[in-house]
């Protein structure tokens, strides 16, 4: 019983340690200062990521190793590539079928009458 009377002294814990949470947060969102330090952060963020993004081009660049850019542009020419090849298999297959030999005639069966008959004997 002692398990059970601890969950729900737990449980209580959690619920008013959430509704202060929340006033708390609530609080915070409310405030313009807050939310402008918040903003200004994100956008500190942002920037220094920037920085490092080019920072981490440059190096790539005097190690001579491909970027992700690099690779998107490569990704972007082979599927043209790819394009392009599927579209030359189709005029192929067109100019093949155009140039493909007849069939040969049908030979005569045995029973039919032939072209010059022969003369009778007699």
């Amino acid at each position: 019983m002692a398990s059970r009377d601890e969950r729900n002294i737990f449980q209580r814990l959690r619920e008013v340690g959430e509704e202060q949470v929340n006033r708390l947060l609530e609080e915070l969102l409310s405030s313009p200062r807050f939310t402008d330090v918040i903003g200004k952060t994100v956008q500190q963020a942002m920037a220094t990521k920037g920085r490092v993004d080019r920072n981490m081009q440059t190096i790539l660049s005097l190690l001579n190793l491909p970027s992700r850019a690099d690779y998107k542009k490569l990704a972007t020419k082979i599927e043209a590539l790819q394009g392009s090849l599927v579209n030359l298999n189709i005029k192929l297959d067109r100019v093949l079928a155009g140039q493909r030999p007849k069939p040969p005639r049908r030979p005569r069966p045995a029973n039919s009458k032939p072209a010059h008959p022969e003369p009778a004997q007699g």
